[in-house]
């Protein structure tokens, strides 16, 4: 079983105008909202590829029953934490052109019972996971090795894990040793402190990557794909052109694919070359709807792999 845990989740509100432009009026075409966060969109992946998981969100307030209500028919096993203040609400704001403004709450404050309350579910769990995703931003007042100390509790219990978040947390869960570490361009160039423009400088972030402490690591480039490393090997993976509609969760369907991908027995290589065709068949389907394992694998078979060398 993969679990997810989702320490932010949010109600998306996903709205579509005729154009984004700066200083102007737009006009908005539709507008829906659907249960969020990386670990939750995750596990809707995961589950559409046929795969067991479950999902561990913390929910509260008219917006967390809400959330509940939109995962009633979700098909994958829910396990919510409740706690006092509202879940947050994100905006997605994306025009014809695939044009895209994300605007995010920060999320409400997790009071020490509720984040040992959290802890437990978790641990709870991870006597029947063979893998932990740990997904998304962490809100006020949860600390910043959070995610590090849940990497370390699984790796007691042989549990692997997956960690997909930024800032802090990011740096301190890597340092505690996950299986695989799939940070997107803007998270690692956070994470290193540097821009990285060329081909040579995503190759040289994955290595030190690794070297502060992660196992492997799938750096997302959006539509350049990816670039991913496991011991001395590196790899490149690069999908084909297509025309992006709504990227907004394709990093997000990236990192679930590979989980499914590893948890069925594959390599690193057809993994990540899987989460790259999932990223890219999600990209090409409106609002935040994931690609279907065949649409996946159709685009599979059009991901360059390389190996590559600095």
């Amino acid at each position: 079983m993969i679990v997810t845990l989702t320490i932010n989740p949010a109600v998306d509100r996903t709205i579509s105008v005729d154009r984004l432009a700066f200083d102007d009026r737009a006009y908005i075409l539709s507008s829906n909202d659907s249960p969020g966060g990386r670990g939750i969109n995750a596990s809707r992946v995961i589950h559409s590829f046929g795969g067991d998981t479950l999902a561990i969100v913390p929910a509260g307030g008219e917006r967390g029953e809400r959330f509940e209500s939109y995962l009633h028919d979700s098909g994958f096993r829910i396990v919510t934490v409740p706690i006092r203040n509202d879940m947050r609400l994100n905006f997605t704001i994306i025009d014809r052109h695939g044009l895209t403004v994300k605007l995010n709450e920060l999320g409400p404050r997790l009071e020490r019972d509720e984040l040992a309350s959290v802890e437990g579910t978790v641990e709870a769990h991870l006597e029947k996971a063979s893998w932990l995703m740990l997904c998304g931003s962490l809100p006020p007042g949860v600390p910043c090795d959070f995610y590090a100390q849940l990497i370390t509790r699984a790796k007691k219990r042989g549990v692997k894990t997956l960690l997909d978040t930024d800032g802090e947390a990011l740096s301190q869960g890597i340092e505690a040793g996950p299986t695989l570490a799939s940070p997107n361009q803007q998270e690692a160039e956070r994470l290193l402190n540097t821009v990285l423009l060329t081909r040579s400088h995503s190759l040289a972030a994955v290595e030190r990557i690794q070297a502060m402490g992660a196992e492997s690591v799938v750096l997302s480039l959006g539509s350049r794909g990816a670039v991913g490393i496991q011991g001395r090997k590196t790899w490149e993976f690069i999908p084909p052109r297509v025309e992006a509609i709504s990227p907004i969760g394709a990093g997000d369907a990236l990192a679930a694919a590979i989980a499914w991908s590893l948890e069925s027995g594959a390599t690193l290589e057809d993994a990540a070359r899987m989460g790259v065709a999932a990223g890219t068949a999600s990209a090409k389907l409106p609002g935040m709807d994931f690609a279907s394992l065949a649409q996946t694998r159709q685009v599979y078979s059009d991901i360059e792999v390389r190996r590559a060398e600095l």
